[in-house]
This record gives C-alpha cells, sequence and structure tokens, in this order.
C-alpha cells in the first residue's frame, strides 16, 4: 500500500506544477484539465482550462493536485510534506527552492535526529521538512 497525498490549488494548480518542476525535479505523469472532460460531462463554468486532475513523481514518491472546485481558497494546515534528501547538498539545494517565494519556517540545522533539518512553506501555502537521515 502507498499514501499519495492530494492537493487543490484552487486556481494555482498550473503555476505549482512548474514550481514544483523546477524546485522539486518533479515529472509530470499525467495533466488533465477541465475541458479534457469528455463531451457528455460540463465542466464548472469558467474552469475550462484550469487543472481537473495531475499526477507528478516526485523522486520515488507520487504527489497529486488539481485547481479543485473549492472557491474559499487553498488552505494547508496541520500536516506537513516531508521530503528525505540523501545528503546536506541536496538538502539546501530542495530547501532553497522551496524557499524562494515562500517562508522560511525552521532554518536548515543539526538537530539530535538529522545532521540537517528544517522546515519551509512554499510560495502556494504548503509546508516541508527537509530532512536528511543519519
Amino acid at each position: 500500500m502507498q499514501l499519495q497525498p492530494y492537493l487543490s490549488y484552487n486556481g494555482r494548480c498550473e503555476a505549482a506544477i512548474t514550481f514544483y518542476r523546477e524546485a522539486l525535479d518533479a515529472k509530470v505523469e499525467m495533466l488533465l484539465h477541465f475541458k479534457d472532460m469528455p463531451e457528455s460531462e460540463t465542466p464548472p463554468p469558467g474552469a475550462e482550462d484550469k487543472v481537473m486532475h495531475a499526477t507528478l513523481q516526485i523522486g520515488e514518491s507520487i504527489l497529486m493536485v488539481s485547481d479543485g472546485c473549492n472557491h474559499d481558497g487553498p488552505t494547508f494546515e496541520g500536516f506537513s510534506l516531508s521530503l528525505v534528501p540523501a545528503d546536506e547538498a541536496e538538502a539546501t539545494r530542495l530547501f532553497n527552492a522551496l524557499a524562494d517565494g515562500g517562508e522560511v519556517q525552521m532554518p536548515l540545522a543539526k538537530t539530535f535526529w538529522s545532521p540537517c533539518f528544517g522546515m519551509v512553506k512554499d510560495r502556494f501555502g504548503v509546508s516541508w521538512m527537509i530532512n536528511v537521515g543519519e
């Protein structure tokens, strides 16, 4: 069994995909827009060019994303996505890329459990933990 997070970006999904491709070397495995729905289905008004569903591969993991259909805006609270890079150099690269336009919550530093750990909220409001294993 796998756990695959599914995040809704409320109209900013295409920008998030572009950002994660650059920052995390994410690979787009699938990308469907609402306009790609069968003719028998009707997309939400004004959502034709929005992302209905996308699947990103980040390292060995899958992240699913969408623009969703909510109108209140995305709220990414109460969780973090955790990345486990192989070394401190990769941790620094990932952390700095995610922090670009975002907010550092805990700078990268040595902790009692990791030679390099930090927390950052990206420009879309998603919290990330970068944790190099011992």
